[in-house]
């Protein structure tokens, strides 16, 4: 007896010293990761930070030698080069990513909810078909884009970057929100027809409130596939309707740019996303959480 039980220790050993070496692996490569994708932003900190306007030195330096918030001045005041409507080009991104997110949110809920809670017999032919517009690079319809919108007068016009937004968001929002919408019981909606309730008061009154977490994921998809957008904004819009994106990819073709201003405005421009995401989080986690319990 003595000898079986010391030859199982070492096995017993070894079973409680595996999760042991998973959780510490899965923390230094957390560690890694996070260090990896915060390493551009803290950049960008240590520029916006730095005193100079273009001289900028790597020096290896973890903090600036004496920070300054001159940069950030210089963005919120207008005063640095390519910077002089700073507020009206963040406003036409705020314009363009709001826009985009909300027009996303109203036709993909209203796309799943006739798709998933309607019964249709062809439901899944519409959202593969609409799963196959990913099939085409977004930058091989921009010169046939253009031409439509030219022929109807929108070739300059902040709508036409965000038709083109809420066109690319839309099957994936479908497909995210149909799916969510399977953990809703068809029972409630049966249940309130039964009272009398019509489609669009089930559609408002039980699916709109029960599918906020799967709407916030969405809504936050949208307003960064616009938030981030180059191409389209660059190729449709002028000058007189530029957005802050446009702006910044101005430092690629000045090699004498205000890099500390324009770092700085960077920043300011990355906080709307974050402020929703922040917002937003409790049900972000709540989809998260009803997923996991699904699966």
């Amino acid at each position: 007896m003595s000898a079986t039980a010391s030859l199982g220790r070492p096995g017993r050993r070894r079973y409680r010293l595996r999760p042991a070496l998973v959780e510490a692996g899965s923390v230094i490569l957390g560690a890694a990761l996070l260090i990896w994708s915060l390493l551009p932003i803290y950049n960008m900190f240590l520029i916006a930070l730095d005193p100079e306007e273009g001289e900028i030195e790597f020096d290896g330096n973890l903090w600036p030698p004496e920070p300054s918030l001159e940069g950030f001045r210089a963005a919120v005041t207008q005063e640095a080069r390519y910077l002089e409507d700073f507020w009206h080009q963040f406003g036409n991104s705020v314009y363009i990513g709001v826009a985009t997110m909300a027009l996303t949110v109203l036709i993909g809920s209203l796309a799943s909810f006739a798709v998933g809670r309607m019964r249709l017999s062809k439901a899944s032919l519409l959202t593969n078909s609409a799963l196959l517009t990913y099939a085409i690079p977004a930058s091989l319809l921009i010169v046939p884009y253009y031409g439509i919108m030219h022929t109807y007068g929108l070739s300059d016009n902040l709508w036409a970057v965000i038709a083109a937004q809420v066109t690319f968001a839309t099957p994936f929002a479908i497909i995210i929100l149909q799916l969510y919408s399977k953990l809703i019981p068809f029972e409630l909606d049966d249940a309130a027809r039964v009272d009398g309730a019509s489609a669009p008061q089930v559609y408002l009154r039980i699916y709109l409130p029960l599918m906020t977490p799967a709407l916030a994921v969405v809504a936050l998809y949208a307003l960064l596939l616009a938030w981030n957008d180059y191409l389209y904004q660059a190729v449709l819009l002028s000058v007189r309707h530029m957005t802050l994106s446009i702006t910044q990819g101005q430092l690629l073709v000045d090699v004498d740019a205000a890099w500390n201003a324009m770092m700085a405005a960077g920043i300011l421009y990355a906080l709307p996303p974050v402020v929703l995401l922040f917002a937003l989080r409790r049900y972000v986690a709540a989809s998260l959480t009803m997923a996991e319990v699904d699966s």
